[in-house]
């Protein structure tokens, strides 16, 4: 199973929701463990204003004898160890060397995957250069990201243990010490994988709660559009379906039973008119729990003939039984039936929505991005460019260390759409107290 934990990784974590550019590894890089830092990247806000005296020398420890051996030779205490180089720091977070190397690589891996026959070789160079363009700022990006994220409180665990679950599964590992087993075997580091994992669900929650919920469309916006690219919907006689799945997958036949019964649950519970993708994302297995059990389009033909006879002929909204499946309990919803042609308004309404929330979230990211960068502490080492955002201007590389004599900026509240009109749930609406990591202990703009 050579490199698969890692490609099943990326389709546990859906990144829909994100614009393309944006996180964009699909393998996750190692997490650093902390690393001492270099001499010529101090901490912000730290250099002394003048050098202290030496502190006395502590009197060296007299080496050990071993019993039964002769006296134990001193030992170089750096001997054997990797001295990491220090390229960024993101508030308390570093960024490395190693792991901008590797996004760079991965971007690489991403690009030519995607290409695959559909572009010249000028083009996937072109799309490779790009993306490691900008492979330092999307590191940078994601630092802000989770340090937002644990600022506002946010716990994924859960999400965590049953994210884990689903790549076991998708792997047909009948444990997690297998799985565990399987990732060390490919070179990985077992923590560092839960925790890219981790810092990628807690991403997604940030850019939903504090940038996602902002965007409104109204129905004069997704009229207008539809208007204006009615071409656009003329389609095949086609369905879209909606599923919660709870996986069977190398379950013991004693607990089919229940399994069972936590589907019949989730079924009744949307009879009974909880929504459909609510129910998904608290009893599915499947990857698309995160999307609200979204599975997608699918033509005549597309589908097994039980299952195509079965959606085809049901109506809107309508839902199937638990079907049972060599694989899991199944249930599917028919969002929409599509007749052959010139599609309605009213039935392409929700996806031109979609599209329009989309295309407003990357420069609303953007511009949420460059607010919290104001508010930390971001040093580029020099001879490193990082690219910012909004209109695509350079950070301004830094001195290494900051002057001693530079005033530092205080903490500042922003709210970079200012409030909303109606209710406001949890932190939207206002992003809160600093963008930075409430470690940090200080704040200030390092890019002026």
């Amino acid at each position: 199973m050579r490199k698969l934990v890692v490609i099943l990784a990326l389709a546990a974590l859906p990144l829909a929701a994100l614009p393309v550019g944006l996180l964009a590894q699909e393998k996750p890089a190692p997490t650093p463990a902390p690393q001492a830092p270099a001499p010529t990247l101090e901490k912000p806000g730290t250099a002394p204003a003048q050098e202290p005296a030496a502190a006395p020398a502590k009197p060296a420890t007299p080496p050990q004898k071993l019993k039964g051996a002769a006296a134990t030779q001193p030992v170089d205490p750096n001997a054997g160890k990797t001295i990491e180089e220090i390229i960024a720091r993101v508030n308390n977070e570093i960024i490395t060397l190693t792991e901008f190397e590797k996004a760079k690589q991965t971007a690489e891996e991403d690009a030519r995957q995607e290409c695959q026959g559909r572009c010249t070789a000028e083009q996937l160079q072109v799309d490779i250069e790009d993306r490691q363009k900008n492979a330092l700022r999307d590191l940078i990006d994601q630092s802000l990201l989770v340090q937002r994220g644990k600022d506002m409180g946010i716990s994924v665990e859960p999400d965590l243990i049953k994210q884990l679950d689903q790549i076991r599964i998708q792997n047909k590992l009948d444990s997690m010490e297998a799985f565990e087993k399987a990732v060390t075997s490919e070179g990985m580091n077992w923590e560092d994988f839960k925790n890219n994992i981790r810092n990628r669900i807690l991403t997604q929650r940030v850019v939903s709660s504090e940038v996602g919920s902002h965007i409104t469309i109204t129905d004069d916006e997704v009229a207008k559009y539809y208007e204006a690219h009615k071409a656009d919907y003329v389609r095949p006689e086609q369905v879209a379906l909606r599923e919660i799945e709870v996986s069977t997958q190398g379950k013991n036949p004693d607990d089919l039973p229940a399994l069972k019964k936590k589907a019949e649950t989730a079924l009744k519970r949307v009879q009974d008119g909880e929504d459909f993708g609510e129910i998904a994302k608290r009893y599915s297995d499947s990857t698309t729990k995160d999307q609200g059990g979204f599975l997608g389009m699918y033509k005549r033909g597309e589908l097994s003939k039980e299952l195509e006879d079965k959606v085809f002929s049901m109506k809107k909204n309508e839902l199937t039984d638990v079907i049972e499946t060599k694989q899991s309990y199944l249930i599917l919803q028919l969002l929409e039936h599509y007749d052959e042609g010139q599609q309605s308004l009213a039935k392409v309404k929700n996806e031109i929505s979609d599209k329009i929330y989309n295309e407003r979230l990357e420069p609303a990211l953007r511009a949420y991005l460059k607010t919290l960068r104001e508010e930390s502490y971001v040093i580029i080492k020099p001879g490193y460019q990082d690219i910012a955002g909004g209109g695509g201007s350079e950070i301004q590389e830094v001195s290494a260390t900051p002057e001693v004599n530079k005033q530092k900026k205080g903490h500042k509240k922003f709210l970079l759409f200012g409030k909303r009109s109606g209710s406001d749930s949890g932190n939207s609406g206002n992003s809160g107290s600093s963008g930075g990591s409430g470690s940090s202990g200080s704040s200030g703009n390092s890019s002026k």
